[in-house]
């Protein structure tokens, strides 16, 4: 018994020390200006609360409660971490500057686990550059080649072309199909009929659907289907590859995967990761995109109006239906206006993962080493002191472009600023040109609006009640 009790005092003693030292570690922090905030539960902190879906176009509660609360920079206890979330547009462009100096990229081990130690997302430093760079030098390559610009507006052309007898459409999964086809016969060669594209859309569909679940690894839940989705399709393009090593002299056009093979710089691995970033990439967030601008559009006529008259002015001049080029995509000015609102309203990426690499201290603010670090940039995109109105869709706001760029990050910013943006553009501008010269369209429920998950989604598919206007336009060839 009187052991019993010796033991108890012992761990009383050790349990005052370690909270001796855990509350000097936060005073000492506080009297570095540590930011306030709650640190919520033990274990799970303020997560869940986080997490809570919410209308894209709109910051959300918890977001909207701690500024109100605690100012734009406020702590928290997040995806298992001490955290720092910032609504502050100078200390966020601060952190995506100082990549790899004193922030880098640490996404949640569930988020890891689903997109691969390889991904463009995940990695960091040398590898980061180096998968970076043949990301680019494909972008560079594919966003102004007539055949790439030929290839989009034909399927473009198809997918419309099948609405003509129908008046309903579920628009967002209209839009993953045309993202996603378009991407794997550009980067794979593969056509949208053949029984090897359907499978890999049913595996992105299961990979994004356990993206953000619940982070359980049994059989059956999500997040597992998710993993297991994952190796599946870096299996699959693996098996591209060596097909491809096997039967060098083939008769078809070369692709993005020839591009790399031909350089011989990544593995396998490596190689597969990337054609899947460059997929998810071009899948999903372009799909989400293209159906945030027409969920806009619908409830904005005066701009569908504007930018009809932009697309009527291009086909005029293309004698005898000729196929769009780069001058005319160079001349979508307000369609390029549209987009950049479309991102700023409906914010596709709402947050980056970042984790502080030594104590930083911003203006008055105290960032300890090792905390997670999170820069909201829906807080800039909807900032009252920005943006006269900004719930408001209103693409005339870019017209001073220069000016709109300081106070928004659409695509994000330094080491990691979006490789695919431009090509991304280019594909919903000739999509957006047959679109608006060819259909109107009208949202049948009017609680189908984008939802924060904190990805984007429409509750009900984004499902239009659609017209044509006139006959289809554009190359059919």
């Amino acid at each position: 018994m009187e052991d019993l009790l010796l033991v108890i005092l012992f761990l009383f003693i050790v349990l005052c020390f370690s909270l001796l030292g855990v509350s000097h570690l936060f005073a000492k922090q506080e009297r570095k200006n540590l930011p306030s905030g709650s640190m919520g539960w033990p274990l799970c902190g303020e997560t869940l609360a986080f997490l809570r879906p919410h209308r894209s176009n709109s910051m959300g509660n918890f977001i909207q409660q701690h500024c109100s609360r605690y100012g734009k920079v406020f702590k928290s206890h997040l995806f298992g971490s001490p955290a720092i979330v910032s609504c502050d547009p100078a200390l966020n462009l601060f952190i995506l500057q100082n990549e790899e100096k004193l922030f880098q990229a640490n996404y949640p081990k569930p988020m890891v686990d689903v997109l691969g130690r390889l991904s463009l997302l995940i990695s960091s430093g040398e590898l980061h550059k180096k998968l970076r760079n043949v990301v680019v030098s494909f972008i560079t390559a594919s966003k102004s080649a007539p055949l790439f610009l030929l290839l989009v507006e034909k399927m473009s052309v198809s997918m419309m072309d099948s609405w003509k007898e129908r008046r309903k459409i579920a628009f967002y999964k209209e839009a993953k199909k045309f993202t996603l086809d378009l991407m794997v016969r550009n980067l794979l060669s593969i056509e949208p009929e053949e029984p090897l594209a359907f499978k890999i859309l049913e595996d992105f569909e299961t990979y994004m659907k356990g993206f953000v679940s619940l982070p359980i690894y049994i059989p059956g839940t999500a997040y597992a289907k998710a993993v297991k989705a994952r190796e599946r399709l870096s299996l699959t393009v693996m098996g591209i590859i060596r097909e491809r090593e096997q039967n060098i002299s083939r008769d078809r056009e070369g692709d993005f995967l020839d591009v790399i093979m031909a350089k011989q710089s990544l593995s396998y691995e490596e190689t597969a990761s990337v054609v899947l970033d460059l997929l998810l990439g071009g899948y999903e967030t372009t799909a989400i995109l293209i159906a945030l601008i027409v969920y806009f559009l619908g409830h904005a006529p005066k701009v569908f109006e504007r930018l009809k008259e932009e697309h009527q002015a291009i086909r005029k001049s293309k004698e005898g239906g000729k196929p769009l080029n780069w001058e005319d995509y160079q001349k979508m000015e307000f369609t390029y206006n549209v987009i950049h609102e479309a991102m700023r309203c409906g914010n596709v990426v709402k947050m980056v993962h970042r984790k502080a690499v030594k104590d930083v201290i911003f203006k008055d603010y105290f960032i300890p080493s090792g905390w997670k670090v999170l820069p909201i940039f829906t807080a800039a995109h909807l900032d009252p002191t920005l943006h006269e109105n900004p719930s408001e869709f209103n693409p005339w706001r870019w017209t001073d472009h220069k000016e709109m760029s300081r106070k928004v990050m659409p695509f994000g910013g330094g080491l990691r600023f979006c490789p695919g943006a431009e090509l991304a553009k280019v594909e919903i501008s000739l999509f957006l040109h047959h679109l608006v010269l060819n259909y109107r369209w009208k949202i049948k429920d009017d609680d189908d609006f984008p939802v924060a998950y904190p990805y984007v989604g429409f509750p009900r598919g984004l499902v239009l009640d659609i017209e044509g206007t006139e006959e289809l336009v554009g190359n059919k060839n």
